[in-house]
C-alpha cells in the first residue's frame, strides 16, 4: 500500500465529513485579516505569538501540509504572498474557494511534505507546517526540505504531536476511557497496530499515522541547521490525556 495514496484518501473523506481542520474561514474573517486584526494556530487551540511571523507585508510563506482553507488565506489576507501545498486535492480546494470568494491572491501546489523539490533553494521567508508530520513516516526529510527551501533569516512555525499520544492504545481509549500503555515511540499504525485494527482503519480510509520521538521532531530540526527561538504546548481540546499533559508542541526555528 502507498501510504501517501493512502493519506490522500483519507483527508479526501475527512473533507466530506467536515472534519473541523477541513472547513474554510468565513469571509468576515478574511476582512478582518486585510485590517490586520487576524490570528491562526500551529496546534489544536493556542493561537500563534503574533511576534513569531515578524512584518507580514510581500512575505513570501509556505503553508506546508497547511491546506483546508484556514491558515494560508488569512496569511495572504494579511499581506503574504502565499504558497499552500498539500496531500489532499480536497484540502486545497477549500483554500481555492476562499481564495475566488474573497479575491485574494494564493498559489495551490499537490504534493508530498518530504518533497519540495520542486521550489528553488532559498525560496520562502517564512514557512506554516501546522500538526501533519504525524501522516508522513520521515520528518527529518521535512525538516531538511524546509531548511534548504528558506532563505537565510527565514522561520519555520512547526506544530506537532507529543509522542506520548502515541503509547496508548487507542481502542481501550475510545470504549472504555482506559489509558492503557500498549505501543512504543517512534510509533507507527502499520508496524504496531493489531492485524484487525489495521485493517479496519484501511478498510475505512482513516489516515494512517506516526508518532516520531522528540529527537526527531526538535533534535531533527537542530540537526537540519535549525535553531530553536520559539516553543510552546497546547492541549487537544477535550481529549482524555488534557487533564494530564499538554499533547501538542509548537516550535519556532530560524534558518541562520
Amino acid at each position: 500500500m502507498e501510504i501517501l495514496d493512502h493519506n490522500r484518501e483519507a483527508w479526501d473523506k475527512l473533507v466530506e465529513e467536515g472534519n473541523i481542520w477541513t472547513k474554510p474561514v468565513d469571509s468576515q474573517v478574511i476582512e478582518d485579516a486585510k485590517n490586520g486584526i487576524w490570528s491562526i494556530v500551529l496546534t489544536p487551540t493556542k493561537p500563534v505569538p503574533s511576534d513569531w511571523f515578524g512584518m507580514l507585508a510581500r512575505k513570501k510563506v509556505l503553508c506546508l501540509a497547511s491546506g483546508g482553507g484556514q491558515q494560508g488565506p488569512v496569511l495572504a489576507a494579511a499581506g503574504a504572498e502565499v504558497t499552500v501545498l498539500d496531500n489532499s486535492q480536497s484540502q486545497l480546494d477549500r483554500d481555492l474557494l476562499v481564495s475566488r470568494r474573497d479575491k485574494i491572491d494564493l498559489r495551490i501546489e499537490l504534493g508530498d511534505m518530504r518533497d519540495l523539490s520542486r521550489f528553488d533553494s532559498e525560496s520562502f521567508d517564512l514557512i506554516f507546517h501546522p500538526v501533519s508530520n504525524c501522516f508522513t513516516d520521515d520528518v527529518n526529510k521535512v525538516w531538511k526540505e524546509c531548511y534548504r527551501v528558506l532563505r537565510k533569516g527565514g522561520a519555520l512555525l512547526a506544530g506537532f504531536c507529543n509522542p506520548i499520544t502515541y503509547i496508548f492504545d487507542l481502542n481501550e481509549w475510545d470504549e472504555n476511557q482506559n489509558l492503557s500503555v500498549r505501543y512504543t515511540i517512534p510509533y507507527c499504525d502499520l508496524d504496531q497496530l493489531p492485524k484487525e485494527q489495521l485493517k479496519v482503519r484501511i478498510e475505512n480510509k482513516e489516515p494512517i499515522e506516526y508518532g516520531h520521538s522528540l529527537q526527531d521532531q526538535i533534535g531533527g530540526q537542530i540537526d537540519a541547521g535549525f535553531i530553536i527561538t520559539g516553543f510552546y504546548e497546547d492541549s487537544a481540546g477535550g481529549d482524555l490525556l488534557d487533564p494530564y499533559i499538554n499533547t501538542f508542541i509548537a516550535t519556532r526555528a530560524i534558518k541562520p
